[in-house]
């Protein structure tokens, strides 16, 4: 029986490839159009967009246009075409701005653009772009069913640039350009002052200004001749982030290497006060 049934199910199989392929063939768009919308319910996306391919031009200015250029657009997305799936919403949207799919349309061409962000370490153009076209959709429905998933998406977004920033930041640190990582970190505080990174920036800052000012010069000569005491203002500055990071997180995690840098810098500082 088992043997039977598998013949029969191959049978069906190959008689529904073959009336695929005579639909495709033909020039009947009505036939197209039914088999097409019977593939998109059965979750036969890829062949149902074949199918609306053909004949999308051909209902322009017909009743049926509207519920096939939402099921066309919609074949791109189940099929993980992004970039068309988000361009086609869009084109839906602006054609049919009374349609009831209008709301939805709008959500899944954001959506679309939010799929298309790439991992954090990678260029961000696109996550940009999405939370744009997520923001976009917020703005012109703010009491949406789709409201929460698109916060959602919003904030996951936010993350790979928080990270991106996050990252490069550190990096700087690794390779010891000391200088340009505690500007980064100072462009991140400022930038992202909710981050879930915080805790973690204002420590790779302290740990960036304390190499810096204990590999220090005692002077350095200014544009205009005067004599800075250059260790000595650095130090000050990496004074300023460690206490900065002890009041945001008194229990921080990096606590205890804090503090190790914190008796550094004092002992340091105190022999500055002892020369004066």
């Amino acid at each position: 029986m088992k043997h039977v049934f598998s013949i029969l199910m191959l049978v069906c199989s190959l008689t529904a490839c073959s009336e695929y392929q005579k639909v495709f063939k033909s020039d009947d768009t009505a036939a197209k159009y039914k088999l097409g919308d019977s593939l998109y319910t059965l979750g036969r996306y890829e062949k149902a967009n074949k199918l609306f391919a053909q004949i999308v031009p051909k209902y322009k200015g017909k009743p049926q246009a509207e519920k096939l250029m939402f099921l066309y657009a919609n074949t791109f997305y189940k099929t993980r075409d992004y970039y068309v799936s988000g361009y086609q919403f869009e084109r839906f949207v602006s054609s049919y701005p009374k349609s009831e799919k209008r709301e939805e349309a709008a959500f899944l061409s954001a959506k679309s653009y939010s799929k298309l962000s790439p991992s954090y370490s990678k260029d961000q153009k696109e996550t940009k772009d999405a939370i744009e076209k997520l923001q976009e959709f917020i703005n012109v429905y703010p009491n949406s069913e789709y409201l929460a998933e698109a916060n959602t998406m919003i904030k996951a977004l936010d993350y790979k640039l928080e990270r991106k920033a996050f990252e490069i930041a550190k990096q700087y640190n690794t390779i010891s350009d000391f200088k340009a990582s505690i500007n980064a970190f100072d462009n991140f505080a400022y930038k992202f002052p909710g981050s879930s990174l915080r805790e973690d920036a204002y420590f790779y800052r302290l740990d960036a200004a304390y190499k810096l000012a204990v590999n220090s010069i005692e002077f350095k000569k200014s544009s205009n001749g005067a004599i800075i005491a250059l260790k000595k203002t650095r130090l000050e500055a990496a004074k300023e982030y460690y206490d900065v990071l002890k009041k945001a997180y008194p229990s921080s995690k990096y606590i205890e290497q804090a503090e190790e840098m914190a008796i550094v810098i004092h002992k340091e500082l105190e022999a500055y006060s002892a020369k004066s």
